[in-house]
């Protein structure tokens, strides 16, 4: 792959975790408080977006693109589901910074549950990192414990065990998925799960505003930036690009909103990110993947 090629690969993936990262300050300038109904509209829009696309692409075809997703499609879009509903019901109980913290272990958890489930070699080097992040989200969860925000912190660590069930089974099935179609179905099982603990639907014209970009940019262009990038990137290239996002957010949240972590969750969010930093930089100069390795890595990922 050229430079330029290369070069269009990282702006893409910083563009998608600049979608990714504006979810604390849009969530934080809603009226809106219900998780249910928040993650009821965003999955609404999303849906709407990302059906929009693929009629635009493929016409007629669309219906038969989603259907044949089959059962992994459908299975890697029920764990999507759920990694959306969690993220936004943990926004409604603990800071951004730690649900995005929290949420950047999925590479870890990945590693450790392929170990488990699939006996697949892990490294030295990512049980050194899990051992740090591991520290660092005793860190977090102690800080949770005095600032009453516990509860958030553990339905936000479901976020990266959902992922890594959702890597574990299509590696068991060895499934390779179209993911485009798969926003589709998320979307699908989200709107299905949430609506009814939403009812009555209580957003106003500013909130479905904020709830429009949320679905569209934030997840929906986020998303397919992410897809966009896969193949002109290796995988530690793209892991380590990711962590832009909880960089991104945290930042944006404590400068436009006002809210930061207390000391303990700001030093275990640290220990986190530069676990995952030291890991992918090492990745990266050990073993760079092939641009249909990196693709391959990607498509079994959700946000």
């Amino acid at each position: 792959m050229n430079a330029r090629e290369h070069r269009r690969g990282v702006l893409l993936m910083v563009g998608a975790t600049g979608c990714w990262s504006t979810a604390g300050i849009l969530v934080r300038n809603m009226r809106l408080t219900d998780g249910w109904e928040l993650t009821f509209w965003r999955s609404l829009f999303m849906t709407l977006f990302v059906l929009g696309i693929l009629l635009v692409q493929y016409r007629a075809a669309a219906w038969q693109r989603i259907k044949a997703v089959g059962r992994p499609g459908m299975l890697v879009g029920a764990l999507w589901a759920l990694m959306y509903i969690c993220f936004i019901l943990a926004l409604g109980r603990t800071t951004v910074a730690n649900v995005l913290v929290l949420s950047s272990f999925a590479p870890f958890a990945s590693a450790a549950m392929g170990k488990l489930f699939l006996h697949e070699r892990v490294p030295g080097r990512i049980w050194f990192a899990i051992a740090a992040a591991v520290v660092g989200i005793v860190l977090m969860f102690v800080e949770a414990i005095n600032s009453g925000g516990l509860l958030g912190n553990v339905i936000a660590l479901a976020i990266p065990f959902a992922f890594a069930c959702n890597i574990v089974i299509l590696r068991k099935a060895q499934a390779h998925v179209d993911m485009i179609p798969t926003l589709v179905w998320s979307g699908l099982f989200s709107m299905g799960t949430t609506l009814p603990l939403a009812l009555p639907l209580q957003a106003t014209s500013v909130d479905l505003g904020l709830l429009a970009i949320m679905g569209v940019v934030q997840l929906g262009l986020g998303c397919l930036l992410m897809l966009a990038a896969a193949p002109r990137l290796a995988a530690a290239e793209i892991g380590l690009l990711a962590v832009l996002e909880t960089l991104f957010g945290t930042l944006s949240t404590w400068l436009v909103v006002g809210e930061h972590p207390g000391r303990l969750a700001l030093l275990g969010g640290m220990i986190v990110i530069a676990a995952l930093v030291v890991n992918e930089l090492i990745a990266l100069r050990t073993r760079l993947l092939t641009p249909c390795e990196a693709e391959a890595a990607v498509t079994q990922t959700g946000h």
